[in-house]
């Protein structure tokens, strides 16, 4: 049973969408902020967090920020603005996904389930040595899917579980390209939407942390209008 954190200073939305949780066999717990939270997770760390952005004591942003310093947890954040702003900002942050209110309760639990599917075939849950399992080196980039390691010319990279999958779909074959429809379909379930700009927002992550290991990385290569390719170095 999956422990899910349910993190938001709505008592409607903490009754309602922990009782469908529950309803679908997660463990859950729900905070009112994220100080709350945080402390919490400091004893206790669930498999995902779900996190309302807008919160008082310490908003999500915030939560996320501490988060990404000790763990690469799924994240999803939620959000009541029209805009996009707070929806890229997060994903930059290294949030895996988000979800607009009003939403839906089906569309959230599948999402979910789609990231906590990943995170166990990262964690190596299947038996044996597989193409997707094995370790892989292209160049200077290491990728190691068992322990859900990455290394570029030596240094580790902490990458969430969407910018992995992400990396290692461009880098299994250097110098083809991947549009952003095949790269939606490694980094999202069948049933979960998403637009370009998202795949977008993931991919200037993942650059931003290669550079963090080696400020001159160029190995992912946009084609615009196509996709995107990983060039071998």
């Amino acid at each position: 049973m999956s422990k899910i954190a349910l993190v938001d200073d709505d008592r409607n939305i903490l009754t309602s969408v922990s009782m469908t949780l529950e309803a679908e066999g997660f463990d859950v717990e729900t905070y009112n902020d994220g100080q709350s939270a945080l402390d919490a997770f400091n004893k206790s760390m669930p498999e995902l967090a779900v996190l309302d952005i807008k919160m008082p004591r310490m908003d999500g942003m915030d939560l996320l920020q501490r988060l990404r310093q000790k763990t690469t947890m799924p994240v999803i954040f939620l959000t009541s603005k029209d805009d996009e702003i707070d929806e890229v900002l997060g994903l930059r942050m290294g949030a895996d996904d988000y979800v607009k209110k009003p939403f839906s309760q089906r569309l959230l639990v599948e999402r979910i389930r789609a990231l906590l599917r990943r995170q166990d075939a990262i964690a190596g849950d299947a038996v044996g040595e597989t193409e997707e399992t094995k370790v892989m080196i292209r160049g200077e980039l290491t990728m190691d899917p068992l322990r859900h390691a990455v290394k570029w010319k030596g240094n580790d990279v902490s990458l969430t579980v969407t910018e992995f999958l992400l990396l290692q779909a461009l880098a299994q074959r250097p110098g083809f390209v991947k549009s952003r429809d095949q790269l939606m379909d490694v980094a999202y379930d069948d049933q979960v939407y998403v637009d370009d700009r998202t795949i977008d927002s993931h991919i200037k992550r993942l650059r931003k942390k290669m550079r963090t290991a080696d400020s001159e990385f160029s190995a992912i290569e946009t084609l615009y209008g196509i996709g995107y390719r990983y060039n071998e170095e």
